[in-house]
């Protein structure tokens, strides 16, 4: 099929849309028929509420030239990024139009991503594995000296965050056996998580922080944004923030158990344990995060722990997102759910149709998108995801 008959699909979060995001938008733009965007939630995988909501978030992508807005719900959006990958690329891949996965990269070679990919899934990957001692090294680590056995240097992508998210997606990709292609970018402007050099695009994180601290972005950032941060600012919105929730997360974890903590998402080793007692310590959010932290447990995977304690998001869930749930379309965008291989809610009334699990599913978004109404400068009232029409452009 043609590239201009093709949709290009991404997967993002836009906490908040800075100019790299925009810059890739206008890429696939340019060279696919149309762009779906996968967004997460209100939660987003750092295990934070995301700066600002995701229906302001699906106005600023509309913005950007997206066609259709489809959300990657909760479990997925807050989860590592296997299955953030997982998730994504399902949704995508329900969509019949949908040939290409776009994303940004600090090494946009399309043939070393999808050869890490294809590495780490083989039986000589989990051989190569296998094989290392078990000296107490970080999986991470273990996982790319693993891979640097099979692939040499190109191993070496690991260690960059955006490309790992890419083989990631490849992983999904080859693992689902979607026919999509990935379609790697460069990706511009400061590193992931790293302060911004004299003339560079801001990273997320360092825009999140100005923000914050009620700095002045002013060009720093999309007019679209700069708009939409000040509305929301005015509205008592944003910025979205876990230290407004910081006493309801700790008094949520002291009332759970052991046995309560061991049905979380991605616990191992018995690391419900370490979990447990250092809720029953500590008094504040940065003081648990210390208490739980060590070399083999980064600080995104316990602030996801701690989320979804909160959040009560379970360990058992489908294998994959049940539903497409509508956040904002165009009418190009209309036309592709059409021939959509998962049911579709536009409106609340469409879940009665889902069978009872994406029902269940559903409603963890719902009390999960509530308590993101506290999470704001303003608390904001219950409900909206029900008051909530579609965003059309």
């Amino acid at each position: 099929m043609p590239e201009k008959n093709l949709f290009s699909a991404v997967i993002c979060e836009f906490n908040p849309l800075h100019w790299g995001h925009l810059s890739l938008l206008a890429a696939m733009g340019r060279r696919w028929a149309g762009i779906v965007c996968i967004l997460s939630g209100n939660f987003v995988q750092r295990g934070e509420p995301a700066i600002l909501d995701k229906w302001t978030r699906t106005r600023l992508a509309l913005a950007a030239g997206a066609d259709l807005v489809i959300e990657l719900p909760l479990p997925w959006a807050c989860a590592g990024a296997e299955a953030f990958a997982r998730g994504g690329a399902a949704l995508a891949g329900s969509l019949p139009a949908v040939g290409v996965l776009a994303f940004g990269s600090e090494m946009p070679d399309a043939g070393a991503i999808t050869q890490a990919a294809e590495a780490l899934l083989s039986p000589e990957f989990s051989a190569a594995l296998s094989r290392l001692p078990q000296d107490g090294s970080t999986f991470a680590r273990r996982r790319q000296q693993a891979l640097t056995e099979l692939i040499g240097e190109k191993a070496a992508l690991l260690r960059q965050p955006n490309a790992a998210l890419g083989v990631e997606y490849c992983k999904a990709l080859l693992e689902q056996r979607l026919p999509i292609a990935p379609a790697p970018f460069p990706r511009t402007g400061a590193g992931h998580d790293a302060p911004a050099a004299s003339g560079e695009t801001l990273s997320a994180s360092q825009l999140r922080a100005m923000i914050t601290a009620g700095e002045d972005i002013s060009g720093l950032v999309p007019p679209c944004t700069l708009e939409a941060v000040q509305k929301e600012k005015e509205a008592g919105r944003c910025p979205a923030s876990l230290s407004f929730l910081e006493r309801p997360i700790l008094s949520r974890l002291r009332a759970m158990s052991c046995a309560d903590f061991a049905c979380l998402p991605d616990i191992s080793e018995g690391l419900e344990n370490r979990l447990y007692k250092a809720s029953r310590q500590a008094a504040s959010l940065e003081g648990l995060y210390a208490l739980l932290k060590t070399k083999r447990y980064t600080h995104a995977r316990l602030r996801r722990l701690v989320l979804s304690a909160f959040l009560g998001i379970p360990k058992e869930r489908p294998a994959l997102p049940p539903y497409l749930h509508v956040l904002g379309m165009t009418g190009k965008g209309a036309g592709l759910l059409k021939g959509a291989s998962l049911p579709v809610v536009v409106r609340p009334g469409d879940v009665s149709a889902l069978p009872p699990e994406a029902q269940a599913l559903y409603a963890l978004e719902a009390r999960a998108d509530d308590l993101y109404a506290l999470a704001t400068p303003v608390p904001q009232p219950c409900g909206r995801l029900q008051r909530q029409g579609v965003i059309k452009a």
